[in-house]
């Protein structure tokens, strides 16, 4: 995976994994609609491939294992979320991290993941037919899209001027100080 020049903030990734992980637990909430893809973006786009895939690595297992809901299932939605992580970092290598490119991306993100996840798992898993998962993946992905979409054109933006200003503070913050020690 390719380095970037910054940094990765640990202290912000890890508070994007925990607030994610927050909002996911909150009890009678719909399927589906959940912050990981729109916090996931901008973590990939200021850090990295390896920040991309490892916030959504985490994001899947951690929440997995604090439900007891971990199967073969987590591997395939923690592979399907890694891939995510590098090919936003990858989309957002060349291009602004706008809102319409935040949104853009988490359309394309939403079909590819509940493609990937939705269509192989109960078929592979659960002996179920390929027509009855992609019956009962339309409300899933239609939730998914609502909800990535929205948070995408909210939180997408807001956390990546967060964390680039973040990154230019971090710059000055390390300019001063090598400045007074020289």
């Amino acid at each position: 995976m390719e380095k970037t020049n910054q940094k990765i903030n640990w202290i912000s990734l890890s508070t994007g994994m925990v607030a994610c992980l927050a909002l996911r637990l909150i009890p009678f909430r719909a399927p589906n609609v959940e912050p990981i893809f729109a916090t996931q973006m901008p973590f990939a786009k200021a850090y990295g491939e390896f920040a991309g895939v490892l916030f959504g690595v985490t994001s899947v297992v951690a929440y997995d294992f604090i439900t007891h809901t971990s199967g073969v299932w987590t591997l395939v939605t923690a592979a399907a979320y890694g891939m995510l992580g590098f090919f936003s970092a990858r989309y957002f290598k060349n291009k602004q991290p706008s809102r319409k490119n935040f949104v853009s991306f988490a359309i394309m993100g939403t079909l590819f993941y509940d493609a990937v996840t939705g269509l192989t798992v109960g078929p592979l898993l659960f002996h179920q037919s390929f027509i009855t998962a992609l019956v009962g993946q339309i409300p899933f992905t239609a939730l998914h899209l609502i909800g990535n979409t929205l948070f995408a054109a909210v939180i997408s933006p807001v956390l990546y001027t967060f964390l680039l200003q973040h990154k230019q503070r971090l710059k000055v913050t390390n300019y001063k100080v090598s400045y007074q020690v020289n």
